[in-house]
């Protein structure tokens, strides 16, 4: 476990023991559903390998135990691009996270446009069909929407309305990227979207699993972001670079 995972959890744990939440007993255990979803797209090229590693990371912090109640993973992974439509690739479906496999170069490199809406449509489409109890959809893209066919960005609302009914939470993480009008558009949160700089992606990500197992323990009603949060992701510092809408 590196040290950079073992601050973070640490102050995850301090953080959360401290706000009020579900009486879930230690002894049993929560089920929580992940779904990632992961832009594909050229322009991610450059940023690439860090965009790979950050969603290990995400695995590895999620499935690691902490001081509450035992939470239980599956994790969904699907990649996006358009290529004469969308391109929608589900890499890994419901693996519990200790059978998780690295994703690599090897099975998936960046190409094609970007059909954020549609993409979002199917990810939420997917979670609907296995029906959670306790969900996250986290959407990392670094650009804007540009080439949708299926879904208008009302259709994308609808559908994350239904999500947010449930009890769903919904993250969106700009990778080296800070204009959310798109997700505006679909209606996440303000405080569920972040922009994160490219050094920062694998930490940002460990951070949000430990969020993510707080939200499944009952610690929290929904995935939002902290002000530490965006100092670990940079946030400030990707604004500065990129400007935000």
């Amino acid at each position: 476990m590196n040290i950079i995972k073992v601050l973070l959890g640490a102050a995850f744990i301090a953080s959360a023991t401290s706000q009020a939440g579900a009486d879930i007993p230690e002894d049993k255990s929560v089920q929580l559903n992940s779904y990632i979803l992961l832009d594909r797209t050229g322009s991610m090229s450059s940023i690439w390998d860090e965009a790979l590693g950050s969603v290990n990371a995400y695995v590895d912090s999620v499935v690691t135990p902490d001081d509450g109640p035992d939470v239980a993973n599956d994790i969904t992974l699907s990649v996006f691009d358009a290529q004469d439509g969308l391109q929608f690739d589900t890499l890994r479906r419901n693996v519990a996270g200790d059978d998780w496999s690295e994703i690599t170069n090897d099975e998936v490199t960046p190409r094609g446009m970007t059909p954020l809406f549609d993409a979002i449509g199917r990810m939420i489409s997917l979670a609907e069909a296995d029906d959670p109890e306790k969900a996250v959809i986290v959407i990392m893209t670094d650009g804007h929407e540009n080439a949708s066919r299926e879904f208008t960005h009302e259709g994308v609302r609808e559908a994350l309305d239904r999500a947010e009914e449930r009890g769903w939470a919904v993250v969106f993480l700009g990778a080296e990227f800070a204009s959310f009008s798109d997700a505006d558009a679909v209606g996440v949160n303000r405080s569920s979207q972040m922009a994160v700089s490219s050094d920062r992606l694998s930490a940002t990500m460990s951070n949000l699993a430990q969020r993510n197992r707080g939200y499944a323990q009952g610690i929290y009603d929904d995935v939002e972001f902290s002000e530490e949060d965006r100092a670990i992701a940079q946030e400030n510092e990707v604004i500065e670079r990129r400007g935000r809408d």
